[in-house]
């Protein structure tokens, strides 16, 4: 007798959620492309200009797909530091992704569904020895809850047991929202970083009040 409204509350979040990612998708679109690289490029140095980043040794990034932040400064300094860059390889029948070691981002990668690229081969790093993963979404908003794209991989990889690291949001200021709609599978990050802003939620399993650094 409960399970109607249960599904019926379910059916319009996903709703809602579509309609954000509609939105969201326009309001990118509307940057100018030079705009949106001067952007990327402000983020990505504010990201590296963080205790947290300098202290990180093993780094998960993204490989982007237009309109999103782009992530090449923060891979190459990563290099540069002689930290080890890992990159997500999805798995879409199992529906998990795991973590592999790059070394570039020209060779040893290959273009999967979605236009994605992935690492082409490599073995998995555990997901234990990974200090940083830096996440990828359409809208954030200030309680550190993320709009995906509606696959679920990173909520299910940040949700492992194993992954003791810090989850770091990057994005674009014009990507944060008053609220994202959240399910129960949903995960939020610690951290969110855009060009405009840094924003702390807490520590990894210890999530608490939003701090505003500028």
């Amino acid at each position: 007798m409960d399970l109607l409204p249960t599904v019926a509350g379910e059916a319009l979040l996903i709703t809602v959620k579509q309609s954000l990612r509609k939105t969201i998708r326009q309001k990118l679109a509307d940057i100018d492309p030079a705009v949106l690289q001067a952007k990327s490029m402000a983020a990505c140095k504010r990201l590296m200009d963080q205790p947290e980043f300098r202290q990180t040794r093993v780094v998960m990034i993204y490989m982007p797909l237009p309109r999103e932040v782009d992530i090449s400064p923060v891979a190459l300094r990563s290099w540069q530091e002689d930290k080890t860059v890992c990159a997500p390889r999805l798995s879409w029948s199992q529906r998990h992704m795991l973590p592999v070691e790059i070394r570039s981002l020209e060779s040893g990668l290959t273009t999967t569904r979605h236009g994605l690229r992935e690492p082409a081969a490599g073995e998995p790093m555990p997901v234990d020895m990974i200090d940083m993963v830096i996440v990828p979404a359409l809208a954030y908003d200030h309680q550190g809850n993320r709009l995906g794209r509606g696959a679920g991989f990173y909520d299910r990889f940040l949700a492992s047991p194993y992954f003791r690291g810090l989850a770091v949001g990057l994005a674009f200021r014009e990507q944060i929202v008053d609220q994202v709609p959240m399910q129960e599978s949903d995960q939020p990050v610690h951290m969110l970083v855009t060009d405009e802003d840094v924003f702390r939620f807490g520590a990894p399993r210890s999530r608490g009040g939003a701090d505003k650094d500028k």
